[in-house]
């Protein structure tokens, strides 16, 4: 994309070597940014579902506390969110219910029915549960493949911060 060329030092048999110096001073700004949203106390959504970032992305979420998505983007999550919203109640409602011992009267199959709902739900929604309204800003790692993540976030005009590829324009992203 013509609009990394400032960010690329030079390419090397195809393959473009990014210019550190450049890069670096961007991304200490935009750390910063990130750091006064959470001490604000506001979520960030961490969105990668690339194989190589997701461990660390649900690592780093996990232990901050952050929603995030490393699986599948479930389409309609921040355009949506109300329909979400109810799913995420429901998953919480049901491990409440878990903990407290509601289910011991229950039937083994009436049990096993519940448990396959909560395991769909924790599989959709499990890692954005702590979120209770739209994120104040979205992280999104390679944006070519969660352009659809980075559409919602732009209609709904979510700050958008992203590591991004030569093979992509920066200009569709706000950090």
């Amino acid at each position: 994309c013509p609009y990394m060329k400032p960010f690329i030092y030079m390419k090397k048999k195809g393959i473009h070597i990014i210019n550190l110096n450049k890069t670096i001073s961007k991304l200490h700004k935009y750390c910063n940014l990130l750091k006064e949203i959470v001490a604000s106390g506001k979520n960030i959504l961490f969105i990668a579902t690339k194989k190589q970032a997701k461990f660390i992305v649900e690592e780093t979420s996990k232990k901050n506390n952050m929603p995030y998505v490393t699986e599948r983007w479930l389409g309609g999550l921040l355009t949506n969110f109300s329909t979400f919203h109810k799913s995420i109640c429901k998953l919480n409602t049901l491990e409440i219910e878990k903990k407290t011992g509601t289910y011991n009267s229950l039937s083994k199959k009436e049990l096993l029915m519940i448990e396959r709902i909560k395991n769909k739900l924790d599989e959709n929604v499990g890692s954005i549960s702590t979120m209770n309204n739209l994120p104040e800003a979205i992280f999104i790692v390679d944006i070519v493949c969660e352009n659809i993540a980075l559409k919602e976030a732009k209609k709904l005009q979510i700050p958008i911060f992203a590591l991004i590829d030569t093979n992509s324009d920066p200009r569709s992203v706000d950090y």
